[in-house]
């Protein structure tokens, strides 16, 4: 068993938006040559480099955790939103309701 949690705790923003310009702002050619260091800088840092192309930025590069809890964060304001839809049309149940209806399905399977 791990000490992990399964969820992330949230980081204050500094951690979030702390971003070294020196490290952090890579042309296209340094790219070329070096993907493996800046993959290696992005997985240990936890920091994003942005891709240049001719002085304009192109691209960005993270490391695949945080662009997973990226798309898990997309997803969820989804679902947020789709529910806050629900509510604004009238769709909407007592949960007391919605419970006493799982209950009967789950005791009707038994």
């Amino acid at each position: 068993m791990t000490d992990k949690p399964e969820y992330s705790v949230l980081k204050i923003p500094e951690d979030i938006m702390s971003i070294n310009l020196k490290e952090s702002i890579k042309p296209v050619s340094y790219m070329k040559t070096n993907a493996v260091k800046m993959m290696k800088y992005v997985n240990e840092q936890k920091s994003p480099i942005i891709i240049t192309q001719n002085g304009e930025a192109k691209a960005v590069l993270v490391d695949i955790e945080t662009y997973q809890n990226t798309q898990d964060a997309f997803a969820l304001m989804n679902i947020i939103k789709i529910a806050e839809k629900d509510i604004e049309n009238g769709r909407v149940r007592k949960a007391e309701d919605v419970f006493k209806e799982l209950k009967g399905k789950i005791i009707g399977n038994s």
